[in-house]
């Protein structure tokens, strides 16, 4: 019994440590906002008009707070002109709507990802999307439309992780990453890459946990 007690303990006091560590200074002034995972999605499914799409959707957010830099959303696509999600999100550092730093470059990013988890990964409004880590285990919209590999990297083209290049609400499929970082009752499954969705239309991404939510990066 104590050490099934003390297993249940260790979790959370790691997170309350990292969050303790996460924090700006107080009285410091705070970066402005670099990163955010939209409060919705487009509402097409995985069809997002393409990569402008996605792009023009994550500035309306941003701007609709205030914000007065330029953004792009963390996509990948496939094909002969494949782009990579980690070359087209600035170079860092990007701070969430709290001030608290996400990562300080594109390998940081993608090697030392410790801050993206369902404590900072906040919308451009600085609140928490639904996960089951919030205790309702029957809703959830952890996951992140990306159609990215660990690396950043886009996916080969022999099989669709794009939705036809995030044009599609019917046929294929999309890659999705855990904003919350969690995987079924375990935390740490990755934050950009963790499964694909049954399908490209909305009904399919709600399936497994999803809304059509992206990642914003500010490049500027």
């Amino acid at each position: 019994m104590k050490i099934k007690t003390l297993a249940l303990l260790i979790p959370a006091a790691l997170m309350s440590m990292q969050l303790l560590a996460a924090q700006p200074d107080e009285g410091a002034e705070l970066p402005k906002m670099g990163f955010f995972v939209t409060s919705r999605g487009i509402g097409n499914g995985a069809d997002l008009g393409g990569l402008e799409g996605a792009d023009a959707h994550c500035q309306a957010l941003a701007e609709a707070v205030g914000s007065d830099r330029a953004w792009a959303a963390y996509l990948s696509t496939q094909g002969p002109d494949a782009v990579n999600a980690r070359d087209r999100i600035g170079s860092g550092p990007w701070a969430n709507a709290k001030g608290v730093v996400m990562a300080t470059s594109v390998e940081s990013l993608h090697y030392d990802n410790s801050n993206f988890n369902w404590i900072h990964a906040r919308d451009e409004n600085g609140h928490q999307f639904a996960s089951r880590i919030d205790g309702n285990p029957d809703f959830s919209e952890h996951d992140i439309l990306t159609g990215t590999q660990l690396d950043g990297t886009a996916f080969p083209p022999e099989q669709d992780r794009t939705c036809s290049n995030w044009t599609s609400d019917d046929e294929g499929s999309a890659w999705v990453g855990h904003g919350d970082r969690y995987s079924f009752t375990t935390p740490g499954s990755p934050w950009n890459s963790s499964h694909a969705t049954p399908g490209c239309d909305q009904q399919s991404l709600i399936q497994v946990g999803g809304a059509g939510l992206l990642y914003c990066f500010a490049i500027d």
